[in-house]
Parts: structure tokens; C-alpha cells; sequence
């Protein structure tokens, strides 16, 4: 089931910034095409989108909200009016608990956005809700275009979160906990209809998520190691070349595969 990605098309959402950024430069690196969707474009974006606005890969941007279905739904219809069948989709675009959607600053404090009448907690919209309805319209995506008879990639990014406990960002650690089982739950697509879901989960990233915010950079061990966005691309781009993809947490081997990437020592088991 091993992808060139020569020639094809994919979409990255949160590819603004940090990972998701460094996943679309891979890709386009590659010769691959990528709609890119955020909220908006770091400088270092709109450098990539504007280098790569002719073939032999193209880069647009689309502005979305990944909180509203009916945007990814339209993020869809763009790059399929852009590039006509889409290969991979990664629903990359997360929040790492900020102030404003935070467990321990609860909705109606001064600082979240989280309404007392609300009903919902943004972080969980964006890190758990939004992967999941991409997937969906992901796979009908696949099952309605296909006509080249390749396969098709979904790629998640979790986290180390996901798999233990975090006492200060509990919101944060049950959507990675919930994006973890859920790329489990998908790993018969593979075999049966050639759509392989994947994930990354990767620890602390030297990323603007926390480089740029010294409230979170207080909850890093100076002995911690950064894994750098590039790294954790050259993983993902793994991900959707290999011919084969096992699962590495516990014992549950080919039930959802993942690749943990806690620092560069994981990095190297591929």
C-alpha cells in the first residue's frame, strides 16, 4: 500500500503553523499539491503558499474555522474544484489547553470563551470533533472520487498526552485520549477499503504553540528534549509512504497504527 506522493493532492488543516506546516512543505517538497487550512497564515506560510502557486505542486489557502462543519465542508469542495481527487487529509489544526478554553479557568471566568450557556468546550472542538468529521467527510471524499485506484491516507496528530495522565491540562489530555482510540477504531478501512488512518503522537514540539506563550513553557523540564515540527513531518511522510505501518504502543499490533515520537531516539525506530 506504498504512496508516491508525486501527483497527488492533499489537505492539511492547521498547516498556518508548527507541524502541520512542516507536513505540507514535506509534501509539496515532494511534488505533491496541498490546500492548506487555518485560521490565518504565519509569515513563513505565506512564503510556502506564495513559492508554490504553479505545477509541479501547488499550495492555496483556505481560511476555515475547523469548529464549523459547514467551512469543512467547503474546505473539501475548494480542493476538489483546485486538484480533483484528494489522496491525504490531515486534520492536524489543535490547541494545546489555552487560557481561553481551559479545565482549570471554567467557562464564564474572565479570561474563556467557554459560555456557562454554551453547552461545549472549544478545545474539544477543535482536538477531538474536528479530526473526527474530517475523517468523515474524508472517507466519503475517497469512496465517491476514486478513480485512480490508489490509496488513501488520513493522518491524525496526537500526543503523548494521549496515553498517561496530565493533572494540568486535563482537557487537552482527554481529546488526545479520545483521537487515540478513535484511530484505533478506524484500522479495518485499511484492509477493506484501502484507507489507512494513522497518527503521530508526538511530546513537546518547538513549536509557536509553546514558544510563544511562558505560561506553558513554566510546565517544561529543562532536561526535556524538543522534538522539532520537522522531525515529527519526516514521521508523518513515513506514515503515508511505507508499504507497512505497525502498531508500537503495547501489544496491539496492526490495530490502529501509530507512531509515537517522544524525541528523537522513537524517531529512529522507523
Amino acid at each position: 500500500m506504498a504512496l508516491s506522493v508525486k501527483g497527488k493532492s492533499a489537505i492539511v488543516t492547521g498547516a498556518g503553523s508548527g507541524i502541520n506546516l512542516s507536513f505540507a512543505q514535506r509534501l509539496l517538497d515532494n511534488g505533491c499539491n496541498v490546500l492548506i487550512a487555518d485560521l490565518g497564515l504565519r509569515p513563513e506560510a505565506q512564503v510556502l503558499v506564495d513559492k508554490h502557486t504553479a505545477a509541479p505542486a501547488r499550495a492555496i489557502f483556505q481560511q476555515t474555522d475547523v469548529t464549523d462543519w459547514q467551512q469543512l465542508e467547503r474546505m473539501f469542495e475548494v480542493a476538489e474544484k483546485e486538484f480533483g481527487e484528494i489522496d491525504i487529509v490531515c486534520p492536524g489544526a489543535g490547541v494545546f489547553e489555552p487560557h481561553w478554553s481551559n479545565f482549570w479557568r471554567p467557562p464564564g471566568s474572565a479570561v474563556s470563551k467557554d459560555s456557562r450557556s454554551g453547552g461545549r468546550y472549544a478545545t474539544l472542538d477543535i482536538n477531538i470533533t474536528h479530526p473526527i468529521r474530517t475523517t468523515q467527510l474524508a472517507i466519503a471524499h475517497f469512496l465517491r472520487h476514486r478513480t485512480s485506484g490508489s490509496p488513501k491516507h488520513i493522518v491524525h496528530i496526537t500526543s503523548v498526552a494521549g496515553q498517561n495522565p496530565v493533572f494540568s491540562t486535563p482537557i487537552y489530555a482527554a481529546s488526545k485520549h479520545a483521537l487515540n482510540g478513535f484511530v484505533w477504531s478506524m484500522a479495518n478501512l485499511d484492509k477493506d477499503l484501502g484507507i489507512r488512518v494513522t497518527a503521530v503522537a508526538p511530546g513537546v514540539i518547538k513549536t509557536p504553540l509553546w514558544t510563544e506563550h511562558p505560561e506553558k513553557l513554566k510546565m517544561v523540564d529543562g532536561s526535556d528534549e524538543w522534538v522539532t515540527p520537522e522531525e515529527v513531518a519526516t514521521v508523518m511522510l513515513a506514515l503515508v509512504q511505507q508499504d507497512q505501518v505497525s502498531e508500537t504502543i503495547g501489544d496491539q499490533t496492526g490495530q490502529g497504527p501509530q507512531f509515537p515520537v517522544k524525541g528523537r531516539d522513537h524517531l529512529g525506530s522507523l
